[in-house]
Formats: structure tokens, C-alpha cells, sequence
């Protein structure tokens, strides 16, 4: 489990990349959580990190200019380029994950389209599985190929279409793990293995898993992806994503950051580095209450069909025993004989659960995924992407299970 040892006073006036906490056996995730990536006498003997508003960061003379140009950045310079607040969410994010860095972006979708810019030259070829973000799915097709990038799609979890689908020119295999909504777990030891063999370079966005339930670079891959706006923050009220791998692997997603300028504000690094302190007890929330519905859908008479990776009729679920430590709080289920207006009531009966996209925030919130993402998509669409007219998506937060639990029970039997 990563840990991490926390960093003196003095590692804190330079806010230094280069003393990133090391990480120990000796500690657990709940106090990485806490205090991974922070300074253990803050200025001020404040018990909490000062948010640093400040877009320009001054220099005392020309020679601390050449010295800071010559120590690889040792401080701050340009707002673009880094902050003080941002520099201790990445420490914490990368002992979260177990990674020797991480790289810290205004959104989940700023940092996937970071690090294909970054990776990417006109000419190359990525593989996804088919299970994806939709907008991801979208950067690829429309964005990425204009600039004479190749993106093929193949069936999540078929490894053998993957590989066949791999050419001199594939540069990244891309896939998550859990999928949404499907919620499909990938076998991440072949994942990674498939990519060594042939020498391309792998991502898992872990969003619904996140560090709490699934490391991803633990198996051999080289880059994970979070939407930190989601189980991260935890609070639907900030908008952020990672990139984490090796040092000498996100450098230049940093470098090209700092040109594209995907940064976050002050005061949002400093509400996910608050809502970071709880992550370890939000998810064990997230877990319990995932299950919880999962099981009562499972035997509920108008329920067709329910995915979730922690019960037992779910295709992935050995896999996501073997690699997951938790199964989250995302729930997708089929309601049975219902049109897509059927299902659409049973949305608006809940109480609790709020209607709204996103997921992973203490507040539950309820959707139909093909009237909030896929309303524009053509029926034909939808059922290649594996969005009926019947599924809804329940994104459970931390209320009391059986509230919860009630309140679907009245939804669906009114």
C-alpha cells in the first residue's frame, strides 16, 4: 500500500518537485491521505496549507533567476507553470497511487487530451477498448485525426482483437477499469503485458476504481487517469483529473501543461486537497452503499439486469476480485419491459439520489444515460455503445444505505 513519509520544514520553503515524500510500509492510505505531500510545520504554524494566490512569483536579483533556471526549478516562477498548493495535491495524488509523480490538470478531459498531445505525432495509432468515456471517444475520432492521429476501437476485454488490432505505428493502448457504465473490469496484469510485448506504452483511467479500490501501476502499466472531480474531491463542487506514472514518463505531460495552461485555481487545488483528507472513509462509504444496491436491484421483480463488478453474475467479477479492493459506488441496472419515457419516471420518482451526470460526490445522483449523454446519438449508436433505453446509472454518495435503499424501492415500485 503507498505510504509516505512526511516532509521537514525545510523541504517546504522550496516547494521542490525533487522531495516529494518517499513512501513506507509502515503507513496506510487514511494517512496518506491526510498528510501525504505536506510539510509537517507549515508557514504561518498553521495546521493547514496557505492558499497562494499569486500568478507571478518574484525574484530577489539575477543571480537567483540563473540559479533557478540551473536548479531544474526549485521554487516558483509563472502561475502557468506551478503553485504551491498545486505541488502538495500532486505528492499526495502520486503516494496515493504509488506513483513517483503526478500530474495534476484542470480537468479529467485536460488531462487526457494532455498526455495524447504530449505522447502523439501525426502518422501514430492508439487502441481503445470500446467501453469508454464517450467524450474521450469524441477527442479521438473528430480532434485527434485531424492532426493525422489514428484511433481503433475494439471490443473491451478482448485482448485477441487488440492485439491483432496493434501496428508498428500504435504508440498507447487506452482502456478503464471499471468502465462506465458497463462498469467492465480489465485483466490489468495482460493489459500492461500486452503492451510490453509490443513495446507500447499503456493508460487505465481509474476514476471509478480510484486509488482506494485499484492501483493500476502496481500492475505494470505505465500511466493512470484520474477525473479528480469525482471520488478525489469528493464534494461536487471542483473540476480536476491526473496523470501519475514515472518521473521521466510525465515530464513532458508537464511541460506541455505549462504551454496549454489546463491549471487549476488556488482555491480548487485547496478544496482537493481538503476533500483528499476524507477519501479513505468516503470510499468505504462509496462501497458499502454500491453493494448494498447492487444487491437489492439484483432481486427487485422490475429490475432486468444489473452491472456491478462486486456481485456475482457480473462477467467481470473474478477479475475485479483478483484486482479491485472495493467495487465503488457506481450502480448501472436495466428496468424490465420499460421504454425509455418508463424509465425515465422511475428517474424522477427518487428523492434522495439527485438528478445530474458526474458521480463519486457524498450527494447520490441518478440518470438515464441515453437521455443525459447519448440523446443526440442515433438509436443505432446507442446500441453499439451499449446504451439501451432501459438503463439507468445510480452513482451512490454517502448517505445512510437503507435511505437509499428506500427510496429506489419507491421509485421503482410506485
Amino acid at each position: 500500500m503507498s505510504t509516505y513519509t512526511p516532509m521537514t520544514a525545510s523541504d517546504n520553503s522550496s516547494h521542490s518537485r525533487s522531495t516529494a515524500p518517499k513512501r513506507s510500509s509502515s503507513q496506510g492510505m487514511s494517512t496518506v491521505s491526510v498528510h501525504g505531500g505536506e510539510a509537517r510545520q507549515k508557514p504561518y504554524d498553521a495546521i493547514t496549507d496557505s492558499i497562494v494566490c499569486s500568478s507571478t512569483y518574484t525574484f530577489e536579483d539575477t543571480q537567483s533567476i540563473i540559479d533557478f533556471i540551473e536548479q531544474d526549478g526549485q521554487r516558483e516562477e509563472y502561475g502557468r507553470y506551478g503553485n504551491p498548493n498545486e505541488r502538495i495535491v500532486e505528492n499526495k495524488l502520486a503516494a496515493l497511487d504509488g506513483a513517483e509523480e503526478a500530474v495534476v490538470f484542470s480537468s479529467g478531459m485536460a488531462a487526457i487530451v494532455g498526455l495524447l498531445m504530449a505522447k502523439l505525432n501525426a502518422g501514430d495509432e492508439i487502441v481503445f477498448f470500446d467501453q469508454c468515456y464517450h467524450r474521450s471517444r469524441e477527442f479521438c475520432f473528430k480532434h485527434l485525426s485531424r492532426f493525422g492521429v489514428i484511433t481503433h476501437q475494439v471490443p473491451t476485454g478482448d485482448f485477441d482483437a487488440m492485439a491483432a488490432a496493434i501496428t508498428p505505428k500504435t504508440k498507447l493502448l487506452v482502456s478503464e477499469s471499471p468502465t462506465n457504465p458497463q462498469l467492465t473490469c480489465i485483466d490489468l496484469e495482460q493489459f500492461a503485458a500486452l503492451g510490453k510485448e509490443h513495446e507500447v506504452e499503456t493508460l487505465i483511467d481509474a476514476t471509478l476504481a480510484t486509488p482506494f479500490n485499484i492501483k493500476p501501476l502496481d500492475f505494470g502499466i505505465d500511466y493512470v487517469l484520474h477525473s479528480a472531480t469525482k471520488y478525489l474531491g469528493g464534494h461536487n463542487d471542483l473540476l480536476a483529473g491526473s496523470i501519475a506514472g514515472s518521473k521521466e514518463k510525465v515530464a513532458d505531460i508537464r511541460g506541455l501543461r505549462g504551454i496549454m495552461g489546463g491549471i487549476n485555481s488556488p482555491h480548487n487545488l485547496f478544496l482537493l486537497q481538503r476533500g483528499l483528507k476524507t477519501f479513505e472513509l468516503r470510499m468505504q462509504r462509496h462501497n458499502e452503499n454500491g453493494l448494498a444496491l447492487a444487491k437489492f436491484l439484483s432481486q427487485h421483480p422490475r429490475v432486468e439486469h444489473v452491472y456491478y463488478p462486486g456481485i456475482d453474475n457480473h462477467p467481470t467479477h473474478q477479475i475485479a476480485r483478483q484486482t479491485m479492493r472495493g467495487f465503488g459506488g457506481l450502480v448501472t441496472f436495466l428496468v424490465k419491459d420499460a421504454d425509455w419515457r418508463q424509465t425515465a419516471d422511475i428517474v424522477d420518482r427518487a428523492r434522495v439520489a439527485r438528478i445530474g451526470p458526474s458521480l463519486g460526490g457524498v450527494e447520490s445522483l441518478i440518470e438515464q444515460p441515453l437521455v443525459m449523454s447519448y440523446y443526440t446519438q442515433t438509436p443505432q449508436n446507442r446500441r453499439k455503445f451499449g446504451i439501451p433505453d432501459n438503463m439507468i446509472r445510480l452513482a451512490c454518495g454517502i448517505e445512510d444505505t437503507q435511505d437509499l435503499i428506500a427510496d429506489l424501492e419507491q421509485a421503482l415500485d410506485t
